[in-house]
């Protein structure tokens, strides 16, 4: 069976110009060769195909693949992790991981939360500032919590993230604005315990592989996951598995988000509980990153006990069933 690997190499796009804040999202080299490198190891044929330009070009010159195995995250738009898996459908190739109406939808994190609102599932209360007039519009209980609203990789989040005040919150808007020509989301802070849930699967067959809880140290800034806390997680961050009531009841419900949105073959659901313990959701990862050594999917798997090799199989089988 022979695999395609499709994916966003960071110093392809650091050779064109892209700044690191535009490539943090994007893949390294060794986690491109992990993935090879395992698919390898389970007997199957690999071919790296890159990034979306690249894929392009294979499909108008009639190459196939068996299956694609796909992790590219899109260069621009709010549906640009989409572009990949339409293609690939428009091409009647099977492809690892949800389909395109999923990644767009899951990219922009208040539509999201209002798709997962109508379900019953529980979020922060929130507002989404489209422009600068909008500040004023902002009427909710602080402290708040504002990110970018179709980012990952915590982009855009810092310590400034956590808002006391009008001019906090004004501060970090239109910096965020500006920085990234997209809106910002403002959320009512969760205080609580933070998870992050590892499922894989599909449908009826998706399970949770385990979770982690997030712990912050003294050298982090504080109860936020912030894009530097997790570069350097090893000395600001401690990554627990949980096993109380309460991290189940998270589990549970990181699950029935899972199905509800549709994905497929592996992700993550983040979760936080509120003042009153009541978990909250904060956002889904429906392409999960999967370096070997950094990636929280990884990371959730061998606290259980699950090599790598064990991850990426479980991702290929569930989509070869599909």
């Amino acid at each position: 069976m022979k695999i395609g690997i499709t994916y966003d190499l960071k110093d392809d796009y650091l050779k064109e110009g892209f700044t690191y804040d535009e490539v943090a999202e994007f893949d390294s080299l060794e986690t491109i060769d992990g993935i090879d490198n395992s698919l390898k190891e389970l007997g199957y044929e690999t071919d790296r195909i890159g990034n979306s330009k690249a894929l392009l070009k294979r499909l108008v010159n009639g190459d196939k693949w068996d299956m694609v195995f796909n992790i590219t995250e899109g260069s621009y738009g709010i549906a640009r992790e989409a572009l990949v898996p339409a293609l690939l459908e428009s091409f009647k190739i099977k492809t690892t991981f949800a389909s395109a109406a999923t990644l767009a939808l899951c990219l922009d994190k208040g539509m999201t939360k209002r798709v997962l609102s109508t379900y019953g599932f529980k979020t922060a209360p929130f507002y989404e500032v489209k422009c600068e007039a909008d500040i004023d519009k902002v009427n909710l209980k602080y402290p708040l919590f504002a990110k970018p609203i179709a980012e990952g990789t915590s982009k855009g989040i810092n310590g400034l993230s956590k808002i006391s005040n009008k001019q906090e919150l004004e501060t970090i808007c239109k910096d965020l604005l500006k920085k990234y020509n997209q809106p910002v989301l403002v959320e009512g802070y969760l205080s609580g315990r933070e998870f992050t849930v590892g499922i894989v699967g599909s449908g009826d067959k998706a399970k949770v592989v385990g979770n982690i809880e997030i712990k912050y140290k003294n050298t982090s800034e504080m109860g936020i996951y912030s894009f530097d806390n997790k570069a350097n997680y090893e000395s600001r961050l401690e990554y627990v598995y949980a096993e109380d009531l309460k991290a189940k009841e998270v589990e549970k419900m990181a699950l029935e988000i899972y199905k509800s949105l549709e994905l497929k073959d592996a992700g993550r659901v983040d979760i936080r509980l509120d003042d009153e313990d009541v978990p909250n959701f904060i956002e889904v990862n429906p392409l999960a990153g999967l370096n070997y050594k950094h990636s929280d999917l990884p990371i959730i798997c061998y606290k259980q006990g699950l090599k790598y090799n064990d991850l990426i199989n479980e991702i290929v089988m569930s989509a070869r069933e599909r």
